[in-house]
């Protein structure tokens, strides 16, 4: 496949995941630029790889210092992050010239993956929070069902981070399911 129809794919791919997916589910424009220049860097040093006589462990590593030089610069959600590491994937998989049509197949498949997983439909009523209670728990089973009266919500997990018996709080970790299915999802 020639490199300018790689790089039409990497462009379609890149274009349908920020302004299809990542946009209208979680509207932070400031990211737009973000996912745009680091797939576009990407794609560029792996046409560099590609063509010069380095090894791929350089490629990878590359890859990798990147990543963390982004994520640790801001800090970013769990959803954030998956379309962070797409937008790298569709640049490198559009920056490595394979025989037949597997570039754009396992781009395609990259977008089928994000489409799903970060669907709104997916789990709707499943909720996490890290809450600062005014009231210092030391009763799991007290604090498991105050909370389940508060968020109107099953409580799937819940994680004491945190107790502090002199300023009467405490801070946890909770994973819930809403009871009311009217309410919209997040």
């Amino acid at each position: 496949m020639s490199d300018g129809l790689l790089v039409l794919f990497d462009a379609i791919a890149v274009l349908i995941m920020v302004f299809c997916l990542y946009f209208p589910r979680h509207g932070r424009k400031e990211m737009i630029v973000a996912l745009f220049a680091i797939n576009i860097g990407v794609l560029g040093v792996s046409f560099t790889l590609a063509d010069a006589a380095v090894s791929a462990g350089l490629g990878l590593g590359l890859f990798g210092v990147l990543s963390i030089i982004r994520l640790r610069s801001n800090e970013l959600g769990q959803q954030e992050i998956a379309y962070y590491f797409c937008s790298l994937a569709l640049g490198l998989v559009g920056g490595v010239n394979v025989d037949s049509w597997i570039s754009p197949i396992l781009m395609g498949a990259i977008l089928v993956a994000i489409f799903i997983g970060d669907h709104p439909n997916l789990f709707p009523a499943s909720r996490h929070q890290i809450m600062r209670l005014d009231k210092a728990y030391t009763d799991e089973q007290e604090l498991n069902t105050d909370l389940e009266e508060m968020l109107n919500g099953t409580i799937r997990r819940l994680q004491v981070k945190r107790v502090d018996l002199v300023n009467n709080s405490c801070v946890v970790d909770v994973r819930f399911t809403i009871n009311d299915s009217s309410t919209e999802s997040k």
